[in-house]
């Protein structure tokens, strides 16, 4: 087996244990698409009736014979009659098992592809933030959304036709060879150039497929970044600018996709050109036999009819040979996402932590990106509970990575970051999480209401405590003049709320989620100064009883911490009280 051949067995097999949840659904759809396969014989019958019996002196075939009351006659035009509804019956027949197995395959294979989407989503949220800021957002979101059908297409538009055909396969050859052996024989002579063409097709499908979804992919990071940041394009007039890079990329992958369907179209005709030359060698073959008497003209008929159901699966696992390298080729792709090991893990036997009291040290502790660049070198210091710590720097110093450590968003390169007297890694994940409520600069709201909004710290807390919170974090007052009040839609990301307004919002989240330890990011560099003000007042309630790391450029900002230190180079300069 080719090393080919094998890669595309392990990602089938892969992708047939994720569906093995569903094998009973399967099992269904299964069932129903192998109805096809008596229909497609019981098809051409009423046209072999018609011509060797309705207009020629041939018996009914046996078991039609023995199926039709005594009253219905056996020969001549009185037959036609049969012959027609039999063509209707079939008919009605096929197209009732082609909706129930559309329902049941459409059905099966949605369930599959949610439950693979949300798999890859959960891990997707579980990888380090460094992953993501080193391959974007974008192309993780289209795996989870464009690549995830593969599993649907391989156990049930993939696996379940492959079978179905065998079967047909099967079943049309057995009466071809039933009817003339000879023609049988040239008819799956052909076999072997469809195999032959199969395996030369497929690596250069697969690779130009992968190139397909990496063009796809960055056609729509284009999109995404642009609509994210459509204020700054418009304030710089650089829609034509943003509108020609679309049109870049979105060129470079339409010649992708058409080297994709040439390739395609290419093997196509190969597998049509070849399916065609074996019906003609059938067709003269026959047509001598008969001449000679070996055959009737209504049985090469039907070997004719039989020869299209025979060939009509075999171009159709030729063209489901080209497409199935699209999807395992998306496979790939989902499945690097789910391979990805995540930088931040939780120790086996982590310890569980139900409430710290708010103790922090860092000792001697080095941080560097993935490319290698260092961040912080030897950071070292220690904070009581209860303290409220400011942190200042020049931009780029290192704060941010410093607080990021704190909340295990990053794993330290060297040294120690310690909770309670414990190091950050010997806890559960989740528990050390729930420690910290975090206000950042640009807060983060997501497209609810204001009421969702805030307990999304708490997602159980009452109505009572969300209000409380609000009040809290000075929000109440303008919450309260919104015309649907808690309940107002906060528009993607916040923006139909004013910078102070989402601002006060993430406060009053905070409040709510009464964590023992407080992280604030230049709460107040985006605000005017009676924003500002008020602001402020808030965070002085939210500071109290808490470990508090604040980081400003702002003197005032800074003025009631307990200690200030200083990050340079990312190195720590100076500790004051």
């Amino acid at each position: 087996m080719t090393r080919a051949a094998a890669t595309d067995l392990g990602l089938c097999r892969r992708l047939l244990r994720l569906a093995r949840p569903y094998w009973g659904h399967i099992a269904a759809v299964f069932l129903v698409g192998l109805a096809a396969a008596p229909l497609a014989l019981l098809a051409p019958l009423p046209l072999k009736i018609a011509v060797d019996t309705g207009l020629g002196d041939h018996p009914l075939p046996d078991f039609l014979d023995a199926l039709l009351p005594a009253a219905v006659p056996r020969a001549g035009l009185a037959l036609l009659p049969l012959a027609a509804g039999l063509m209707l019956a079939v008919a009605l027949a096929s197209h009732l098992q082609a909706l129930a197995h559309s329902l049941l395959s459409t059905y099966t294979g949605e369930k599959m592809v949610l439950a693979f989407r949300a798999e890859l989503f959960r891990h997707a949220q579980r990888l380090s933030l460094a992953y993501h800021d080193s391959r974007g957002t974008v192309d993780s979101t289209y795996r989870i959304q464009n690549d995830a059908p593969a599993v649907q297409y391989v156990a049930i538009d993939g696996l379940i036709p492959l079978v179905t055909a065998a079967c047909t396969l099967a079943a049309m050859i057995y009466c071809i060879v039933h009817l003339d052996w000879e023609l049988a024989l040239v008819a799956v002579a052909v076999s072997p150039v469809l195999l032959v063409a199969s395996r030369a097709y497929r690596p250069r499908l697969r690779r130009q497929s992968r190139e397909v979804k990496h063009m796809e992919s960055s056609t729509l990071a284009v999109v995404q970044e642009t609509l994210g940041a459509l204020r700054v394009v418009k304030a710089f007039g650089q829609e034509g600018r943003e509108q020609e890079r679309l049109v870049r990329r979105g060129a470079e992958g339409l010649r992708a996709r058409l080297r994709l369907l040439m390739l395609e179209g290419a093997f196509g005709l190969v597998v049509g050109l070849t399916t065609a030359a074996g019906s003609a060698a059938v067709l003269v073959i026959g047509i001598r036999h008969v001449q000679s008497g070996t055959l009737t003209l209504g049985e090469l008929l039907l070997v004719m009819a039989y020869l299209g159901q025979l060939y009509g699966p075999l171009k159709t696992l030729g063209k489901k040979a080209a497409t199935l390298q699209s999807h395992l080729a998306g496979a790939e792709r989902a499945f690097a996402l789910l391979d990805a090991s995540p930088d931040v893990e939780e120790r086996p036997h982590a310890q569980p932590l139900a409430r710290a009291r708010g103790a922090v040290a860092f000792r001697d502790v080095s941080f560097a990106y993935g490319d290698g660049r260092p961040v912080l070198h030897g950071v070292s210091f220690q904070v009581s509970p209860g303290t409220r710590v400011g942190i200042r720097g020049m931009t780029g110093a290192g704060k941010t990575t410093l607080v990021s450590l704190l909340t295990r968003f990053y794993d330290p390169t060297a040294g120690q970051v310690l909770l309670d007297g414990v190091d950050l890694r010997n806890y559960r994940l989740a528990d050390v999480r729930n420690q910290f409520a975090i206000v950042l600069q640009e807060p983060v709201l997501f497209s609810a209401s204001i009421a969702e909004n805030i307990a999304y710290a708490r997602p159980g807390a009452s109505e009572e405590e969300v209000v409380a919170a609000a009040r809290a974090a000075s929000a109440h007052a303008f919450i309260a003049q919104l015309p649907q009040g808690f309940q107002t839609p906060v528009g993607e990301r916040g923006l139909s709320l004013s910078g102070g307004e989402r601002q006060r919002v993430a406060l009053a989240r905070a409040f709510l989620k009464d964590a023992p330890v407080l992280i604030l990011d230049e709460p107040t560099s985006s605000v005017d100064e009676r924003t500002e003000a008020e602001i402020l007042t808030a965070i002085g309630r939210l500071m109290q009883g808490r470990t508090t790391f604040l980081i400003s450029h702002r003197p005032g900002a800074l003025a009631g911490c307990d200690a200030v230190l200083e990050i340079a180079d990312g190195r720590l300069r100076l500790a004051t009280a």
